[in-house]
């Protein structure tokens, strides 16, 4: 499956932003997406993920800040962000696996879209 991913830009710190990523296709109602980012000079981590049948994951650090969505109609998911903080800056990265599982590690991922970079300036 082949991922777009859209939405990022600069923002200050505080303030909100909408990440998407439309998919090619969907197969199975089991299939997982996810949103990871990668900061400069760091590893890539997971923020969070949701399966199309219902079912999310977050990480610790984007709890009560930020919400993963869906809509099945359009093939698409969505990351809003809110009370954006400097340390949020990277580029983020939708990703798509096969299975129900609510993976958080990258390399259970199949399918990785281009990134979309978000900048909070402080």
């Amino acid at each position: 499956v082949q991922l777009q991913a859209s939405g990022g830009g600069l923002v200050q710190a505080g303030g909100s932003l909408r990440l998407s990523c439309k998919a090619s296709s969907r197969t199975f109602d089991s299939d997982v997406m996810a949103w990871f980012r990668q900061a400069p000079g760091k590893e890539r981590e997971f923020v969070a993920a949701i399966i199309w049948s219902g079912g999310v994951n977050y990480a610790d650090f984007v709890k009560g800040r930020f919400t993963i969505s869906r809509d099945n109609r359009e093939n698409a998911i969505f990351l809003q962000m809110n009370s954006l903080k400097p340390e949020d800056t990277a580029v983020y990265y939708c990703a798509a696996r096969r299975g129900s599982r609510l993976a958080v590690v990258d390399h259970e991922y199949d399918s990785w879209g281009q990134g979309t970079q978000v900048t909070v300036s402080s």
